[in-house]
């Protein structure tokens, strides 16, 4: 499979939205109960985009998105404005094939190149074993666990927080 990774536009808005919501219905990467609806997810986006940070999204050779990413600010306090948290998500009958380590990677050189110093991911479920692997496999490591920390499909879920240094992280000051 030939896969391109390019900024997503308001035409992947339906792709988005139903990757998504396969994830919110039937896993534990993310705690949203109810999917949210195109015009929220093009919310989401606008604003990830408004603030400067990337949305993409893989597509394969016929043009058919197969997953998308972006990063956005960790938190909104200033201090932690060289931090930035990813998220992922791969339609599910193709995960496992670099989807998603593609993206991750993607936007990994894009905040690299923005700037930011350190990137956070935060996985729902530890026992997400893909999404836990795909960010070992890029360097990330795993810096704390909180157990019991969500409720979904009747079961407590765990969260598991990884980090990934970026540039020169935390070893200059930024310029």
């Amino acid at each position: 499979m030939t896969l391109r990774v390019r900024e997503a536009t308001s035409a992947d808005l339906p792709a988005i939205t139903a990757i998504y919501a396969h994830h919110v219905l039937h896993g534990t990467g993310t705690f949203e109960e109810d999917p949210p609806t195109e015009a929220e997810m093009a919310a989401r986006m606008a604003k990830v985009a408004d603030a400067g940070f990337a949305w993409l999204v893989a597509q394969d050779e016929t043009g058919l998105v197969l997953g998308y990413g972006y990063f956005a600010p960790f938190r909104e306090r200033s201090a932690y404005r060289f931090t930035a948290e990813d998220s992922v998500y791969v339609r599910d009958d193709i995960r496992g094939q670099g989807v998603g380590k593609a993206l991750v990677a993607e936007l990994i050189a894009r905040a690299e190149a923005k700037g930011l110093r350190q990137m956070i991911a935060v996985i729902g479920d530890s026992e997400n074993v893909g999404s836990i692997g795909l960010h070992l496999s890029l360097g990330f490591r795993q810096v704390g666990l909180l157990k019991a920390a969500g409720m979904k499909f009747g079961r407590w879920v765990d969260v598991v927080t990884m980090q990934r240094a970026l540039g020169e992280g935390e070893k200059t000051l930024p310029g």
